[in-house]
């Protein structure tokens, strides 16, 4: 094997294991029941990136581009669709509208005068209070 092919083979494994890195946040999604944290537009940004190093790859006929980005590509979109579907799921991700009237909190459309003067909006009343 010559130096290039070498390094072709090393690239192309280390590709691999950089695809396989999503599987960590997939892990965190599932172990937290939440995708709140995890940037979607990032992470399909990232996507349209391996279109484009996939693309290259094929235009000039390097497979290690073609396979290590195909792979990166495969794995990303199986993160951002569990993301989406944990999104989804998750009853707090309701739009103010959307929630039934015994889930509903404080500014979420009601009147300002709610809220008397000297009172913040975060500010929850205390047990003595109500």
């Amino acid at each position: 094997m010559t130096t290039p092919e070498i390094l072709a083979v090393i690239a192309t494994l280390a590709g691999f294991m950089m695809a396989l890195s999503p599987t960590l946040q997939i892990r965190r999604i599932r172990h937290t029941r939440s995708s709140r944290d995890v940037s979607l537009l990032y992470l399909s940004l990232l996507d349209l990136g391996f279109v484009a190093w996939i693309s290259y790859g094929w235009s000039i006929g390097n497979w290690a581009l073609i396979l290590s980005n195909t792979a990166s590509l495969t794995f990303m979109t199986v993160t951002i669709l569990i993301a989406v579907w944990f999104r989804r799921r998750e009853p707090g991700d309701r739009q103010p509208e959307d929630r039934q009237p015994e889930d509903r909190q404080p500014g979420d459309g009601e009147a300002a005068a709610a809220f008397p003067p000297g009172r913040d909006r975060d500010e929850r009343p205390s047990a003595s209070t109500r």
